[in-house]
């Protein structure tokens, strides 16, 4: 695989490309610190995979993006970015990238968001190369197809979801993204998840994964928890709070943020993740 990063931090380039040529068997094909650096590069170029910084002077990296997609409609994007703002990384996402690594970097997201994208892209690149050979056999490529459809609406699913609890810009939203996906494409529980397997992390990384997720439902349960006080007889509500944190922990939490109370409610991954899940097959 083949990357580019453009980023006008110049020592982003740097870190993330000491990242991948050492973790993973690829090739940093190019680095630029401006959008019209990478413009002016770009058709000499054989790029895979493009990791490109959000916000920089001359050309935003999301209007770069829509400019090489005119060129390159294939093209992976991986979005860098310290800013967490819902807008703009709506806006990002309809540009067509496909995730975020949020500054600062960090080594353990980095690995995995690549991880999961080059995955993505093997994965479409073998699609294409079966399709080749069995010509008229479409009806393996139309299923193949389905599928793809199928998981795109849950993700879709699922991150209406983290909208909906006000995490989709927390640290740990794209663990969680990570997680749903797998459990759902190898139809697995939480607890027989092999993160040694599937993420390649040990023990000590998969505890700072946990963190943040932990972190993210935190917020999670006290924004819903929000909701619920000003909506108590919204039944999506509650069906929500039943479903990924039981009910019973939303209404401690209610009670807290009431002064009624003076611990939070507890939030437990397995139970979040079986129901989110769940909800996104529903």
């Amino acid at each position: 695989m083949n990357f580019y990063i453009v980023d006008d931090d110049v020592a982003v380039p740097l870190v993330l490309q000491q990242i991948i040529e050492q973790n993973f068997d690829f090739t940093v094909v190019g680095t630029a610190h401006s959008a019209q650096a990478a413009l002016d590069q770009w058709l000499a170029l054989d790029v895979d995979i493009l990791l490109v910084d959000l916000l920089m002077a001359e050309m935003s990296g999301i209007d770069l993006v829509k400019k090489l997609k005119g060129i390159q409609p294939n093209l992976r994007v991986v979005m860098i970015s310290q800013v967490r703002s819902p807008h703009l990384r709506e806006e990002a996402y309809r540009g067509g990238i496909e995730f975020f690594i949020d500054k600062p970097i960090n080594v353990v997201e980095v690995k995995t968001v690549l991880e999961k994208v080059v995955q993505n892209l093997q994965m479409e690149q073998k699609l294409k190369h079966i399709q080749k050979l069995i010509g008229d056999q479409s009806a393996v490529v139309e299923e193949s197809m389905a599928q793809g459809v199928v998981q795109k609406n849950q993700q879709a699913k699922i991150r209406s979801i983290l909208n909906l609890l006000g995490i989709s810009t927390e640290t740990g939203a794209s663990d969680i993204l990570f997680i749903a996906e797998i459990m759902l494409e190898q139809q697995l529980h939480f607890k027989e998840i092999d993160f040694a397997v599937d993420y390649q992390i040990d023990e000590h990384e998969k505890r700072i994964i946990f963190q943040r997720i932990r972190r993210a439902l935190k917020v999670g349960l006290t924004n819903l928890a929000h909701l619920c006080l000003d909506d108590f007889e919204n039944e999506l509500l509650i069906n929500y709070g039943n479903i990924l944190f039981e009910y019973k922990n939303v209404h401690e939490e209610m009670q807290y943020l009431q002064g009624k109370r003076s611990e939070h409610g507890k939030t437990s991954l397995r139970h979040f993740f079986e129901g989110l899940v769940l909800e996104s097959q529903a």
